[in-house]
C-alpha cells in the first residue's frame, strides 16, 4: 500500500508540475500585459507538434530540437502575438473583454493551423524530454518559479514589471518602456506554454483538440492564485495533481460509481469550476463586458430574400442526400443563442456547446425511452433551460473575465462529467420524427424551426427586454440605475440562450441520426463563439452566415480551414470590422405610437407633480415671471445645439418669480427663495463604510434630503462625496447605519429597486447607452422607472431638456458631451421620480449649457422634486443650492 501511495504521488507530481508551468506562464503574462491568455493551451500544443516534427519526422537530435522549440519557436510565438495582436489592441484602448476575444481567436487559429498541417488524428510517438522521473520535472518547475521570483524581486526588470502592474500609465510617464515589459511577458509565457506541451505530450493524447482543452482545464491554478501569486499557483497545481492521482484508487459501487470516478479523474475541472464560481473573480464590474456594436446595421429586405433563396436551394437542386446541408439550420439555431447572450446581452458565454450537447443527449434519452422524437425534443428544451437556470444562477453576478471563466468551466464540466461518460451515453439511439425521416422533409422542418426562432429573437430585440439587454451590454451600472434588474435580466438571457442551444443541439443530433459527443466539444464551443463575434454578434444575419460558413468549410477537402479563418478574424478583432458593418445603417427609430385602449381612448401619462408639463425649449428670450404673480408650473430647457435649433414658434420657458439668487451668466432667476426646510424624504442615518484595506470612506454621516430643495455636497477629492452618493443610490451598502425613504428602511434595497421607488440618479462619467438612440435611452428610463407614464412621459422629458427634435432619432454614440448629459438627465426624469441624485452633472459642459442646467434644476426643485447635487462648480452650487454641506475625511463638516 505504501508503495502504491508513493507511485501515485510521483505520478501526481508529474501532472502537477506541468500544471504549475501553465500557472506560472498565465500569471506572468497577466501581470505583464493584463491579458487572460486562453490561447496558452494552443501554444503548448503547437510547440509539442513542432518538437515531434523536428525529432521524429526530420530526425533532429532531441537536445537540439528541444532548444530550438523552447528557446526559438515558443518565445517567437509570444513575440508575434505581442506585436501583431495584443499591442495594437492596447494602443486602441481595448477593454479586457476584447483582448479575451482576441486570445480566443488565437486559440482557434492555432487549432485550425495544427489540423491543416498535421491532420486531426492523435499521435502517440511524441519524444520524452525529461524522462520518466517526475522529480526532474518538479525540480525544473521549482527552479523556474524561483528564477521568476528572483528576477521580479531583485532586478531592474522586476522593478519595472511591478511598476507596470501597479500603474501602467504612471510607469510610462516615469520612463519605463511598458511595451518591452509586455513583450518579455509574452515571450516568457509562451516559453512556459511550450515547456508544458513538450512535457505533457508523451503522457496524453497529442492532437489539435485534446491537449489545448487539457491545458485550459489547469487554468484553475492561476485562478486560485488570483492571477498574481506564483507560490500559490505552484502549490495549488502540485496539490491538485497529487490528489487526482491518489483518487484513482477509488472504485465505488452503485449508480453513482461512474460519476465519482469521472470526478476523481478530472479534479482540475472540479477545481476550475469551484474557482470560477466560488472564489473572488478577476476583472471588474461594468468595464469588461463585450463592447456594443459601432452602429446598428439593417439587413436590407432584398438581402433577406437572397438568404432565404440560398437556404431553400438544397430542396430543389441537391440530390437525395442532404447530409451536409442538414447541419446548417441546426447550427444556425445554436449560434442564434449566442446572438441573444453575447450579442444583445454583451455577456462572454463560452459554454453554449454544453447546452447544445445536453439538448441532444436529453432528446436521445427520451427517444430511447419511447417518446416520439418531436415530443422528446420539446421536452428536452425546457429541461436544458432548467439546467441553464441552475448553472447560470451562480454565474450571473460575475462580470467580464470572471464570467467567461465561469461559463467555460461549466462547459468543460458538462463535457467531462456527462457528455463523454459511458454511463450517460451508452446505448442511446437518436432518430428523426415520424414523417420527417427523409432528408428533404427534415431539412424543411429545420427551416421552419429556424424561421420561428429568428422571429422570436427579432421581437425580443425590438421590444422592452431587448432595449434593457442592450443597456446592460452598453453600461451595466447605468442600466441598473435606470431601473433594469440586472441579475434577473442576465439570468433570462442565459436561460433563453440555453434553450435555443438545446433546440439546435437536438436538431443537429437528429440530422446526424446519432449522439456524437465530439460535435459538442468545448473547443468547438470556442469556435462558435469566435465565429459569432467575428461576423457581428448583434445581427440576425450572423448565425445564418456563420453556420453556412462553418459547415461548408468543414465539409471541404482540408479540415481546419474554418477554424483557421474564423480564428484569424477573431484574432484581429478591433481592427477588422465585423461582417455586419458592411451593411447599411438602420433607419431612424420613429416615435412609438400611442396605444389605444379597448374603450377607444388614448393611453395617457400618469400625472406626477415632480415632472412638470413642458413647452418647446428656447433660450432666445430670458425667462419671465407670470404677469399675474401667481405660481405656475416651471418649465425649462437648455440651450439647443446648432444641429437642434428651437422651433420658430417656441414660447419662452416660464419659471417662478425672481425671489432668489442667479447663476452668473444665466439669463434669469434660477433659485427660489429660502423657505422653511420641509421634512426630509430620503435620509441617511449615521452611515459608516470602510473599504477593504482599512480605508474609512464614511464615518457616522447623517444627511436629510427634503422635497422642493436642492442640496449640494462639496469638498475635495477623496472626501467621501461619491461614496455617500452611491450609498444613497444603492450602489454601495454601508457597514453601519441605515437609509430611509419616508421613514421606511431601504438600506438593503438594490439600485434598480430604489429606482422603482422613485430615486433616480446620473453619473459623473456618462452612463448613456451608445447603441440606443436618444429616444430609446429615455424610453428605457420610462419603462423601468417609478411611474409608467407611457409615450407622453418620454415626450415630456425630451422637450424639457431640448431633445424633442430630429436629434431624438440619432444613436447616442454620435453625440457630444453636452447633449449626452441632457440624455442622461432626460432618462432619469422619464420615470417620474420624486428624488434626483446628480453626480457632477456639469462635468464637460460649457457656460451656456451649465446655465441651462441650472434653470432646469431650479425649476424641478420649485415643483417639488428632491435634488442632491455633488458638484465642484462653485458658481452652479451658489446659484441653485438651498443647502450646502462640506465633506472632508468621510465626515460632514458643515
Amino acid at each position: 500500500m505504501a508503495s502504491l501511495t508513493y507511485e501515485l504521488t510521483l505520478a501526481g507530481l508529474a501532472v502537477g508540475s506541468a500544471a504549475a508551468l501553465t500557472g506560472i506562464g498565465l500569471v506572468v503574462t497577466h501581470r505583464a500585459t493584463g491579458v487572460l491568455n486562453l490561447a496558452h493551451g494552443a501554444v503548448a500544443m503547437i510547440c509539442a507538434y513542432v518538437l515531434r516534427q523536428l525529432v521524429v519526422e526530420w530526425g533532429w537530435p532531441l537536445p537540439l530540437g528541444s532548444l530550438v522549440t523552447l528557446l526559438v519557436v515558443a518565445p517567437g510565438i509570444g513575440l508575434v502575438l505581442d506585436r501583431g495582436v495584443f499591442r495594437p489592441l492596447a494602443l486602441l484602448g481595448s477593454n479586457p473583454a476584447r483582448t479575451l476575444v482576441a486570445s480566443i481567436g488565437v486559440f482557434v487559429l492555432l487549432v485550425g493551423a495544427a489540423v491543416l498541417l498535421w491532420g486531426p488524428g492523435a499521435r502517440d510517438d511524441a519524444p520524452v524530454l525529461l524522462g520518466d522521473d517526475p522529480w526532474a520535472q518538479l525540480a525544473a518547475v521549482v527552479a523556474l518559479a524561483c528564477l521568476v521570483g528572483a528576477v521580479t524581486r531583485w532586478t531592474r526588470f522586476g522593478r519595472e514589471l511591478r511598476a507596470v502592474v501597479d500603474n501602467r500609465p504612471l510607469a510610462v510617464l516615469s520612463g519605463i518602456d511598458a511595451d518591452r515589459v509586455a513583450a518579455a511577458g509574452w515571450a516568457f509565457g509562451s516559453l512556459t506554454a511550450g515547456l508544458t506541451g513538450v512535457l505533457l505530450a508523451p503522457y496524453v493524447r497529442l492532437d489539435p483538440y485534446g491537449m489545448p482543452l487539457l491545458v485550459i482545464e489547469v487554468i484553475a491554478v492561476a485562478v486560485i492564485a488570483r492571477m498574481r501569486s506564483l507560490p500559490v499557483a505552484v502549490a495549488a497545481a502540485l496539490a491538485i495533481g497529487v490528489a487526482q492521482a491518489q483518487l484513482t484508487r477509488l472504485h465505488p459501487e452503485g449508480w453513482a460509481g461512474p460519476l465519482v470516478q469521472a470526478v476523481a479523474a478530472n479534479l482540475f475541472v472540479v477545481a476550475l469550476l469551484v474557482a470560477a464560481l466560488v472564489l473572488p473573480g478577476i476583472g471588474g464590474k461594468g468595464r469588461d463586458a463585450l463592447p456594443p456594436p459601432v452602429r446598428e446595421a439593417r439587413v436590407p429586405g432584398g438581402l433577406w430574400l437572397v438568404v432565404g433563396v440560398l437556404f431553400l436551394l438544397p430542396l430543389g437542386l441537391a440530390g437525395s442526400d442532404l447530409h451536409t446541408a442538414i447541419q446548417v439550420p441546426a447550427l444556425a439555431v445554436i449560434l442564434l443563442s449566442l446572438v441573444v447572450v453575447a450579442g444583445r446581452g454583451g455577456q462572454i458565454a463560452l459554454g453554449q456547446a454544453a447546452y447544445a450537447g445536453l439538448g441532444a443527449l436529453f432528446t436521445a434519452l427520451l427517444t430511447t425511452g419511447g417518446a416520439p422524437a418531436l415530443v422528446a425534443l420539446g421536452l428536452a428544451v425546457p429541461m436544458v433551460a432548467a439546467v441553464g437556470l441552475v448553472t447560470g444562477w451562480p454565474a450571473i453576478r460575475r462580470h467580464g473575465l470572471a464570467l467567461a471563466l465561469a461559463t467555460l468551466a461549466v462547459g468543460v464540466a458538462v463535457s467531462r462529467f456527462v457528455l463523454t461518460q459511458p454511463y450517460a451515453t451508452a446505448g442511446l439511439s437518436l432518430g428523426r420524427p415520424a414523417g420527417f425521416s427523409d432528408d428533404r422533409a427534415f431539412y424543411a422542418l429545420e427551416l421552419v424551426v429556424l424561421a420561428c426562432c429568428l422571429a422570436l429573437v427579432a421581437v425580443l430585440r425590438r421590444g422592452r427586454t431587448g432595449r434593457a439587454l442592450a443597456a446592460l451590454r452598453d453600461h451595466e451600472p447605468g442600466a441598473e440605475a435606470a431601473g433594469v434588474p440586472v441579475p434577473g435580466l442576465k439570468l433570462l438571457a442565459f436561460v433563453l440562450g440555453s434553450a435555443l442551444a438545446a433546440l439546435g443541439g437536438g436538431l443537429l443530433g437528429m440530422g446526424l441520426r446519432a449522439f456524437d459527443p465530439e460535435a459538442y466539444d468545448p473547443v468547438r464551443g470556442l469556435l462558435w463563439f469566435a465565429a459569432v463575434l467575428a461576423l457581428g454578434a448583434d445581427s440576425l444575419l450572423t448565425p445564418l452566415a456563420g453556420a453556412a460558413l462553418l459547415v461548408t468549410l468543414d465539409a471541404g477537402p482540408h479540415a481546419g480551414v474554418a477554424a483557421a479563418l474564423i480564428g484569424l478574424l477573431a484574432m484581429l478583432t478591433g481592427r477588422i470590422p465585423p461582417l455586419t458593418t458592411l451593411l447599411p445603417a438602420g433607419p431612424p427609430t420613429r416615435p412609438r405610437p400611442r396605444r389605444t385602449l379597448a374603450n377607444g381612448t388614448r393611453r395617457t401619462a400618469v400625472p406626477n407633480p415632480a415632472t412638470p408639463p413642458t413647452t418647446p425649449p428656447s433660450d432666445a428670450t430670458p425667462p419671465r415671471p407670470p404677469a399675474d404673480g401667481t405660481r405656475r408650473t416651471p418649465v425649462a430647457g437648455p440651450v439647443a445645439p446648432p444641429t437642434e435649433p428651437p422651433p420658430p414658434d417656441a414660447t419662452p420657458p416660464r419659471l417662478p418669480a425672481d425671489k432668489g439668487r442667479r447663476t452668473p451668466g444665466a439669463a434669469g432667476p434660477v433659485r427660489p427663495a429660502e423657505d422653511a426646510a420641509p421634512a426630509p424624504r430620503l435620509r441617511a442615518h449615521d452611515l459608516t463604510l470602510t473599504y477593504p484595506g482599512g480605508t474609512t470612506a464614511l464615518s457616522h454621516v447623517t444627511l436629510g434630503l427634503g422635497p422642493g430643495r436642492v442640496t449640494a455636497l462639496v469638498g475635495p477629492n477623496g472626501a467621501g462625496k461619491s461614496t455617500l452618493f452611491d450609498c444613497l443610490a444603492g450602489t454601495l451598502r454601508p457597514r453601519e447605519g441605515r437609509i430611509t425613504l419616508d421613514g421606511a428602511d431601504i438600506t438593503a434595497r438594490s439600485a434598480h429597486a430604489r429606482t422603482r421607488l422613485g430615486i433616480a440618479r446620473t453619473f459623473q462619467r456618462l452612463a448613456v447607452f451608445p447603441s440606443l438612440t436618444v429616444e430609446e435611452n429615455v424610453r428605457l428610463g420610462e419603462e423601468r422607472g417609478h411611474v409608467r407614464g407611457g409615450p407622453a412621459a418620454v415626450e415630456r422629458s425630451l422637450r424639457l431638456v431640448g431633445l424633442a427634435g430630429p436629434v431624438r432619432h440619432r444613436p447616442a454614440a454620435d453625440l457630444p458631451t453636452g447633449t449626452l448629459r441632457r440624455v442622461e438627465l432626460a432618462r432619469a426624469l422619464a420615470g417620474q421620480p420624486h428624488t434626483l441624485l446628480l453626480d457632477e452633472p456639469a462635468a464637460g459642459l460649457d457656460a451656456a449649457e451649465t446655465a441651462a442646467l441650472a434653470r432646469i434644476l431650479a425649476a424641478l426643485a420649485a415643483d417639488g422634486l428632491t435634488v442632491l447635487v455633488v458638484e465642484h462648480d462653485p458658481d452652479l452650487v451658489r446659484g441653485i443650492a438651498h443647502a450646502v454641506h462640506t465633506m472632508e475625511g468621510g465626515r460632514i463638516l458643515s
